[in-house]
């Protein structure tokens, strides 16, 4: 079923677990999403990125929502890090259930007046909002946006922020980097700091930069409060690991042959993320 993002992260907030929030960028990695959340009775945010809807084209998105109207567990599509008032606009209007407004790189008051827009405009409609404060790292050319160094989130900042925005959740930053991290990073989540944002807050918060962090750590950030993680690189890189293996048979053409192997990868990997965030099996409560 189709769904907003708050739908689905009140539930995760009231019920003290993670929704995992997977960013696909073609039909078959949708497909394999969709299969693995409906197989683990788990509720889940099909994201977005405007890089990715550029490359699916804005046509795709009437296939992914009567995929989501159809799903036997609870859907929203996201637009994940949009950049800009009108490109947040675009999303509403093209049939996003969430939207996210990410002007963390902009001085705090900017973020506060374009948050706090976006807003207005999307709760006009009844769609959530998720906002971004502090900065991302980023790991390799294929990340998201990020900054070299990590600007944690600040506590006070951030109550602040939602009482002048009235953002539905909050991405922070507490130690991850997007993209997958090299050999030689080692990450640490402050999850000392997401327990002070937490308590202060109450809403839902949002885990950015999720793949490539310990099991433990992630499963000290979802008892902590976060209620949203963010999956890209790792299942992009299990689909496409399985594919480079499948075109060692180079007369392979026909993609129902091809990929079929690299969704059950995509799978695999999924499964075990939602296992991960105890969001298996909570799809009744949203």
């Amino acid at each position: 079923m189709l769904v907003t993002g708050s739908d689905i992260l009140d539930a995760a907030n009231r019920s003290n677990f993670a929704v995992p929030a997977f960013n696909i960028s073609s039909y078959s990695m949708l497909r394999a999403v969709v299969d693995v959340c409906e197989d683990k009775r788990s509720p889940h945010i099909i994201a977005i990125h405007p890089d990715e809807l550029s490359h699916i084209r804005p046509a795709m998105l009437a296939s992914i929502i009567r995929i989501a109207h159809e799903s036997s567990v609870p859907t929203a599509i996201h637009l994940d890090h949009g950049a800009s008032y009108e490109q947040v606009l675009q999303a509403i209007q093209a049939g996003f259930t969430s939207v996210m407004i990410d002007k963390s790189f902009e001085p705090f008051e900017d973020n506060v007046e374009q948050t706090r827009r976006v807003v207005r405009t999307a709760h006009a409609v009844g769609l959530s909002v998720e906002a971004e404060l502090g900065t991302i790292g980023v790991s390799d050319k294929y990340g998201e946006t990020g900054s070299e160094e990590i600007l944690y989130t600040d506590p006070d900042d951030a109550e602040r922020f939602i009482e002048a925005t009235g953002a539905d959740s909050l991405a922070i930053a507490i130690g991850t980097r997007h993209g997958l991290y090299p050999s030689e990073v080692k990450p640490a989540l402050r999850l000392d700091l997401l327990e002070q944002i937490k308590s202060r807050l109450g809403i839902p918060l949002v885990l950015h930069g999720g793949s490539n962090n310990s099991d433990t750590e992630i499963a000290g950030a979802v008892r902590g409060g976060i209620n949203k993680i963010n999956i890209s690189s790792d299942i992009k890189a299990a689909y496409y690991l399985a594919m480079r293996e499948v075109l060692r048979d180079v007369h392979l053409r026909e993609p129902n042959v091809i990929e079929p192997p690299c969704e059950e990868a995509l799978r695999a990997c999924a499964a075990q993320k939602i296992d991960l965030f105890e969001s298996a099996g909570k799809a009744d409560l949203v």
